[in-house]
């Protein structure tokens, strides 16, 4: 039986975890959020979101959240739920350093009767391979016995005025049935959307690799029909616009200069990782996908030195300004932004790239846009930021700018190419 009057404690106060503990202290749960940074407790505690987001800023100058760096917060808590990241390394292989860390320090504080939840994003079989035995072991309790595990695979959309944590359904799959069911009445307590509970703890970890592998595929095949359609000099914008206006079956994306965000990029490797691992079976569509998406780094770098070639300049000692840092539009999340391996590759074949974008500055190179675009060969957009796709031609043209690439295909192509500016997109 859940209660509102029950202690939650959240474990990570990132981009998932610190919205989830604002939502369910202001439905009346009492709570506490431990996070290892001691600048974003910081932060917290003095009222300021330690990310850009309005509508948490707005929440946090209110709210009844306790934030400490103590897991021994975890002692008084009837719900903990883990929200931290779950990355790849280099080698495109899962890291669950941060998800075992994290039991290893909630374990010593568990005690029976705690419904213990995993957000973070994990692929099938963690939660019974990995999560089970650190909880058992560290804390001496029976995963399903005194102790009840379930996980919610985290979903959220940075940036997003429709969708939220308060109103994204959910998914719950439960080490057994007591457990699903506490974790599903959980989520129905604070979340006003459906909540579906699945047959298991793997498939509720399938789905939301499947969720997001879905969307690197489709993204793929754009950005493959981009590449092709800029030889047939056919303007794939236009082209999936209007196979939009089909009602029913299909689905419109939209290619860039390459994926980002902790979700598109990561959770394919999660699967492909794993059934190679497990089963011996290969993804082999699922791995063209993503090597199609990381191939588009290299060909927006392509894009940049052909255009700088038209105008009889190289790429080597060129000055290119890069316009975006952040993975999607006005937000200030980097996570796997391809706007930073687009910028190695340039800086190898010698560019001199200035980075400018409004949202993170503590990464760019200049301050402001006039900076940016002040001596610039050439434009390359990174991120749509809407103050980089209300920009006309006219604005480039003042600072002698001739040469745009498009990697959002954000900028009016029109506006700009009568500006005298020589423009060219993803596919058009």
């Amino acid at each position: 039986m859940i209660k509102q009057d029950m202690n939650v404690a959240v474990v990570g106060l990132g981009y998932v975890g610190l919205p989830l503990a604002l939502l369910a202290a202001r439905k009346g749960f009492s709570l506490t959020g431990i996070e290892v940074n001691t600048e974003k407790v910081d932060l917290i505690r003095n009222k300021k979101s330690p990310f850009q987001d309005e509508n948490v800023q707005k929440e946090i100058e209110t709210t009844t959240l306790e934030v400490t760096t103590d897991f021994e917060a975890v002692k008084k808590a009837d719900i903990v739920i883990i929200c931290v990241p779950t990355p790849v390394d280099c080698n495109k292989m899962p890291d669950y350093t941060p998800v075992e860390s994290s039991c290893e320090l909630i374990g010593p504080y568990l005690h029976e009767g705690q419904l213990v939840i995993l957000e973070s994003t994990v692929n099938p079989g963690v939660c019974e391979e990995i999560i089970v035995p650190i909880l058992e072991r560290v804390s001496g309790l029976k995963v399903g016995g005194g102790l009840s595990l379930a996980h919610c695979p985290e979903r959220i959309n940075p940036g997003d005025a429709k969708w939220n944590v308060s109103n994204i359904p959910r998914v719950v799959g439960g080490f057994d049935a007591e457990s699903c069911d506490r974790a599903t009445t959980f989520y129905m307590a604070i979340v006003e959307a459906t909540i579906k509970p699945m047959g298991s703890l793997k498939e509720a970890e399938a789905v939301k690799v499947v969720e997001n592998s879905f969307r690197n595929v489709n993204i793929a095949f754009v950005n493959e029909l981009a590449r092709s359609f800029a030889k047939l000099d056919i303007d794939v914008v236009n082209v999936i616009d209007g196979a939009a206006t089909k009602p029913f079956a299909f689905m419109a994306h939209y290619p860039s200069l390459g994926i980002g965000g902790h979700c598109i990029p990561v959770d394919p490797y999660y699967l492909i990782e794993y059934s190679k691992k497990t089963s011996g079976f290969e993804h082999d569509f699922l791995s063209l996908a993503c090597k199609t998406n990381e191939e588009m780094h290299e060909y927006t770098v392509s894009l940049v030195q052909e255009q700088l070639n038209k105008k009889s300049k190289a790429l080597n000692g060129s000055r290119v300004a890069v316009l975006g840092l952040a993975y999607k539009k006005d937000i200030d999340d980097c996570r796997e932004s391809p706007a930073f391996e687009v910028i190695k590759l340039l800086e190898e074949k010698g560019a001199i790239v200035i980075s400018y974008d409004p949202h993170v500055l503590s990464k760019s190179t200049v301050k402001t846009l006039d900076e940016a675009l002040t001596n610039a060969d050439a434009v390359l957009v990174a991120t749509n930021h809407t103050v980089f796709s209300s920009l006309k031609g006219a604005d480039f043209a003042r600072f002698n700018i001739d040469t745009i690439i498009d990697g959002k295909n954000c900028l009016d192509k029109k506006d700009v190419v009568m500006s005298g500016i020589s423009y060219i997109g993803i596919g058009r």
